[in-house]
């Protein structure tokens, strides 16, 4: 047990996201309310959302959790990369009781955290400074009311591990009332036409709902994403829970909100949808 039960903010920085909770909630509500509602063949069990600074990439994952916004969710299990090999190539949760954000505490849903430990090895760590789970809180807290958070990097994005854990995800979720979360980012650093070219060749992948596929050409180098391995394991848990398919419904890079298109980095908000029960 981490020697503090609460996980602070790291990421309150104003680099990443704005510090002051004023600031932040209105950012925050701005992102998610400019963005459209789609009309979606079912429930939505799935978000694929970014993870760079609010300023870049804040109007795409506010596209993704405008389509959540007051759903009813028990727990987000949210799913994201080890940037800074915190797991040590492996699969790990930090171990706190909560995450705090200036927008408040998120409380973990430890129960949810060990039943999918008794299907995958997952390692509880003390320490963490990964930013790809922290940046998606504050959407998730002005989007949702109410919930708990399963939250889980990976440092091992092999086949077997991505396939392995999506199964032990869906299988504990089976029964609640749960939403998934993919934080990733696409291509990185291209001049802005050919990080749109590679960008859309990975997101055909991600949209074939085929996370086979999507990792094997993420190994081969078909595929960009730093958050691939988590797409692919949320992919998976998400056809098993009766999820048919992905739609896009934001796509952008950095270039979009920076004069600098020499060197860009690829946002998308996906949605994954189960079609609705016939009676």
């Amino acid at each position: 047990m981490a020697k503090s039960s609460v996980r602070p903010p790291n990421c309150a920085d104003d680099r990443w996201y704005p510090a002051r909770p004023a600031v932040l909630r209105d950012d925050v509500s701005g992102y998610i309310e400019r963005a459209p509602v789609l009309d979606l063949p079912g429930k939505i069990i799935g978000l694929v959302a970014p993870h760079a600074g609010y300023f870049f990439s804040g109007h795409v994952a506010g596209a993704a959790y405008r389509q959540v916004r007051g759903g009813d969710y028990d727990t987000v299990v949210l799913v994201g990369p080890d940037h800074r090999g915190i797991t040590q190539g492996g699969l790990a949760y930090a171990d706190f009781d909560a995450w705090r954000t200036p927008l408040g505490e998120v409380p973990v849903d430890r129960d949810l955290l060990a039943a999918i430990g008794r299907q995958v090895k997952l390692r509880a760590i003390e320490r963490d400074d990964e930013h790809s789970l922290e940046v998606q809180l504050p959407f998730l807290q002005v989007a949702l009311a109410d919930f708990e958070l399963a939250p889980i990097m990976m440092g091992d994005i092999s086949p077997n591990t991505c396939r392995e854990l999506g199964l032990a995800i869906a299988a504990a979720m089976r029964g609640r009332r749960a939403l998934l979360v993919a934080s990733t980012d696409l291509s990185h650093y291209y001049d802005d036409p050919t990080a749109r070219q590679l960008d859309q060749k990975t997101l055909q992948y991600m949209l074939d709902f085929n996370p086979d596929s999507l990792v094997a050409a993420l190994g081969r180098g078909a595929a960009q994403a730093c958050g691939g391995g988590p797409v692919a394991a949320v992919i998976t848990a998400a056809r098993e829970l009766g999820a048919a398919g992905a739609h896009l419904v934001k796509y952008a890079t950095s270039g979009d909100a920076w004069e600098d298109r020499s060197q860009v980095v690829g946002y998308a908000a996906l949605v994954l949808v189960k079609p609705e029960e016939v009676h």
